[in-house]
C-alpha cells in the first residue's frame, strides 16, 4: 500500500494517463456500439412492413415478364418509327455511292427499301401518331418539329420512290437519274434524322411517351 502511494507520488501523470487512456476506450468502444444501434434502427425502419404487397410484387423479378407483349406499350409509335430512320437513310447512302457504280442490283435494292421506308413513315405519322395533352409550351414547340419534319419526311420519302422508280424502270439506271434520286433521297434521309432527333427529345428530355406519360390515347 505504501509502495502504491509512493509511486502515485512520484509519477503522478503516468498513473492518470493510464486511466484515461482505458477511459477513452470504454468511451470509444460505447460509441461505437451506439453508432452500430443506430444503423440497425435505421435499417429497421427502412425494412418495416410499411411496404405494400402490390409495391413489393412490382420489384420482384418476373420472367414471365421480360419479354413485353405488344398490349404492354403504351403506344406502337416507338416501335414502327424506327423503320423509316433506317430505312431511309441507308438507303441515301447506298444511291449516293451507286452513283459511283451504277449497279442495277443497288437500285433495285434501293428502290425496296425506300418503299418500305415510305409505307412506315405513313404509317408511323398517321395510323399509330399518338394523340398528346398536358404538355408544356416548350414540349409544344418541340412536338410541332417533330411533326414538321415527319412531314417533310413523308414527302421527300414518297418523290424519292417515284424517282427510284423512273430510274430503274423508265430510264434503265443513267448515272443523272440514280445522281437525281440520291439528292432527294438525301434530303428524306435528313428530314427523318431531325425528325428523330426531336422525338427522342420529347421523350428523354421532356418526359413524353414513357409508361404512357402525356399520352390521350392507347394502342
Amino acid at each position: 500500500m505504501g509502495f502504491f502511494l509512493l509511486t502515485n507520488f512520484l509519477f503522478p501523470n503516468e498513473t492518470q494517463a493510464h486511466g484515461k487512456e482505458k477511459h477513452g476506450k470504454k468511451a470509444e468502444s460505447a460509441k461505437v456500439d451506439t453508432l452500430k444501434e443506430a444503423r440497425a434502427t435505421v435499417h429497421d425502419t427502412l425494412t418495416s412492413g410499411k411496404v405494400s404487397p402490390e409495391e413489393h410484387a412490382d420489384h420482384m423479378a418476373n420472367p414471365a415478364k421480360v419479354h413485353a407483349s405488344l398490349s404492354d406499350f403504351p403506344h406502337i409509335h416507338p416501335l414502327i418509327v424506327h423503320f423509316p430512320i433506317m430505312l431511309l437513310m441507308i438507303a441515301a447512302a447506298m444511291q449516293f455511292v451507286n452513283i459511283l457504280f451504277q449497279k442495277k442490283e443497288l437500285n433495285w435494292a434501293v428502290t425496296i427499301m425506300v418503299l418500305l421506308g415510305f409505307i412506315t413513315a405513313y404509317a408511323s405519322s398517321y395510323w399509330s401518331h399518338p394523340h398528346t395533352s398536358g404538355l408544356s409550351a416548350h414540349a409544344e414547340l418541340v412536338l410541332g418539329q417533330h411533326d414538321k419534319y415527319a412531314e417533310y419526311t413523308i414527302y421527300l420519302s414518297g418523290l424519292g420512290l417515284l424517282a427510284q422508280i423512273l430510274s430503274v424502270l423508265v430510264f434503265k439506271g443513267k448515272r443523272w437519274s440514280i445522281a437525281v434520286a440520291a439528292v432527294i433521297l438525301i434530303g428524306a434521309g435528313y428530314a427523318v434524322s431531325m425528325a428523330g432527333h426531336y422525338g427522342a427529345q420529347l421523350v428523354h428530355i421532356e418526359g413524353v411517351g414513357p409508361q404512357g406519360k402525356y399520352l390521350e390515347q392507347h394502342h
